[in-house]
C-alpha cells in the first residue's frame, strides 16, 4: 500500500500533465502543410492588375508557382530578385517571391515582412498559416499539437510547431492572429 500510493500519484500527474488541444479546435487539412499550395488562397489587401508567386528558376515555365489571371497585352520581363522569402539554400529553386503589377508597374515582394504586407489581413486559414510560416512556424500534420485551428470573427487561432536544430524534437506553439491587424500572440506549449 505504501508503494501503491506514490505510483498512483505519479501516474495521475503524468496523465493530467499531457498537453491537449481544446475540443473546439479542428485539424488542419494535410494539404495545407505544403506552403506552395497556400498561395492560391491569398486575397491581397490591395487591388493588383496581376500578381504571381515565383521561385528563382531561369526557366520561366518552371519558375511559376501560382499566378492570378493575367490581363491581355501585359508583358513582364523583370529579372528575379537576388533573395526571397522562405530561403532554403543558395542557387536555383531556393526561394520564392511575388511579382505584382500595380498601375501598370511591376513591384516585388521578396522577404517575409513584404509577404505579410502583401497578404495584409488574415482572411482565411491558408493566409494565417502563411503568416505564421514567415515567423518559422509550420504545420505538423502528424500531431494535433502542431496542426489545429479555430476561426472566429476577430482571430484565427493555431497550434503549430517549430523543429529544434533540424532534429525530430518539435515544440508546439499556440498562435493567435488578429484578423484585422495581422499581429501575432505566441505561447509555447512545450516539446513533443
Amino acid at each position: 500500500m505504501k508503494v501503491l500510493f506514490p505510483v498512483l500519484l505519479l501516474c495521475s500527474g503524468w496523465i493530467f500533465s499531457q498537453k491537449t488541444v481544446p475540443a473546439d479546435f479542428k485539424k488542419i487539412p494535410e494539404i495545407l502543410d505544403n506552403t506552395e499550395l497556400l498561395y492560391p488562397f491569398i486575397v491581397p489587401d490591395k487591388k493588383y492588375e496581376y500578381w504571381s508567386v515565383l521561385r528563382n528558376n531561369p526557366d520561366p515555365d518552371k519558375a511559376i508557382i501560382y499566378e492570378s489571371q493575367m490581363p491581355d497585352l501585359m508583358t513582364l520581363n523583370d529579372p528575379a530578385p537576388e533573395k526571397g522569402f522562405f530561403q532554403k539554400c543558395i542557387g536555383e529553386n531556393c526561394y520564392s517571391y511575388i511579382l505584382a503589377c500595380e498601375k501598370s508597374r511591376s513591384k516585388y515582394f521578396s522577404n517575409e515582412q513584404q509577404l505579410r504586407d502583401f497578404i495584409g489581413f488574415a482572411d482565411n486559414l491558408p493566409e494565417a498559416i502563411l503568416i505564421a510560416n514567415t515567423f518559422g512556424y509550420t504545420v505538423d500534420s502528424a500531431n494535433q499539437l502542431g496542426s489545429s485551428y479555430k476561426i472566429d470573427n476577430q482571430h484565427i487561432s493555431l497550434y503549430l510547431s517549430k523543429s529544434k536544430n533540424g532534429s525530430e524534437t518539435k515544440e508546439s506553439f499556440f498562435i493567435k492572429i488578429n484578423r484585422k491587424t495581422g499581429k501575432l500572440e505566441v505561447k509555447s506549449n512545450g516539446f513533443y
